[in-house]
């Protein structure tokens, strides 16, 4: 079992050797939990690839906690700056263009590197005991849940641990989705919904596009979380196609959306709800586990806490999962596309 230990001055020392010494060590940051790498170091990045199994043509974020770090990694224009100064330290990605420095490994042999700053302090503290940038995709295996806790590092990598010296718990996440990706080569366009919203985004520099994959090209994805099928639980997840009417006192309607739960209950299904507000209270009719994003309708709240429900309903042996959709507003947008994802993921069994 990996190893968990608390972000003590002389475990930052520690982890920082072992990543100078290639190996991977799994870090809190703002949005979730990172498996670590040097960025520079083409072999320790392959150790990445093999222990969440990722394939090579998925492209990695380097993590800095200096801006001065940029000089050696990208290019970089006024508009790159100007979102620098507003969000960073923060959840926002941005793809720019690279220089030789950056391995071709980490960015998938695409002419950008994608780049971030976290907003976390363990993550800050351990970039700059290290003394080089580094590459941290979710700690994970590929297409899985996002780990948002220590616990999840943990338990989902127990066929490669040898791979990880260890995870440094800084708590629960508290924002809970991926960094926001935009990419800069160009217009701006959004290559990821994440932590920070795009009307923020739009509010700073005017319209931002919004970017899918290419049909054509499944192999190619421009940045992390690209692909149709990702952040799956190991359960079937079924995403509804709207939220179910409720009567005033915020309790489903009968038979609005509640149908299919009706018959797959009847059927025998063990079945979990994922909802945005809990509705069911005492009464959780067909379902056998309920778990509610936000009580009170937050959508912070909704995205921080939304892979850690999706960890809690994974690990109780349910035939299914029903998640209810939410407004694509604001964390709206990266809510749904990890909804979406994870129902894709679970159907084709990721």
């Amino acid at each position: 079992m990996i190893p968990v230990l608390p972000p003590t001055e002389e475990n930052l020392r520690r982890a920082a050797e072992e990543l100078a010494a290639g190996r991977l060590v799994s870090f809190p940051t703002e949005t979730v939990y990172g498996l670590g790498a040097n960025a520079l170091d083409p072999i320790a990045l392959a150790r990445i690839f093999e222990a969440k199994r990722r394939p090579f043509f998925d492209p990695l974020i380097v993590h800095i906690a200096e801006r001065s770090s940029l000089d050696a990694l990208c290019a970089r224009d006024a508009r790159a700056e100007k979102l620098m100064d507003r969000f960073w330290p923060g959840p926002l990605t941005l793809v720019l263009p690279k220089t030789g420095a950056v391995p071709e490994l980490a960015t998938s042999g695409l002419p950008t590197v994608a780049v971030r700053m976290p907003a976390h302090p363990v993550a800050l503290a351990l970039i700059r005991m290290a003394g080089f940038p580094l590459a941290a995709p979710s700690a994970n295996p590929f297409g899985r849940l996002s780990p948002t806790e220590a616990a999840h590092v943990r338990d989902q990598f127990r066929d490669t641990e040898s791979l990880i010296a260890f995870v440094l718990d800084g708590g629960p996440c508290s924002v809970g989705v991926e960094s926001t990706i935009l990419s800069l080569e160009g217009d701006p366009v959004l290559l990821r919904a994440g932590g920070l919203p795009r009307e923020e985004i739009e509010a700073l520099i005017g319209p931002v596009a919004l970017s899918t994959m290419d049909p054509e090209r499944p192999d190619r994805p421009l940045a992390p979380g690209q692909l149709p099928g990702h952040y799956a639980p190991r359960t079937r997840l079924r995403l509804l196609e709207k939220p179910l009417t409720r009567d005033a006192d915020g309790r489903p309607v009968p038979g609005s959306g509640m149908i299919f739960a009706e018959v797959m209950h009847k059927a025998g299904m063990k079945l979990g709800w994922l909802g945005l507000r809990d509705a069911f209270g005492s009464a959780p009719g067909p379902f056998a586990a309920t778990e509610a994003l936000s009580p009170s309708g937050d959508p912070r709240e909704a995205a921080a806490n939304l892979f850690a429900c999706l960890h809690r309903l994974d690990r109780l042996g349910l035939d299914l999962i029903l998640a209810e959709p939410v407004e694509e507003i604001g964390l709206g947008l990266a809510i749904m596309d990890r909804l979406r994802k994870a129902a894709a993921g679970s159907a084709v069994g990721l």
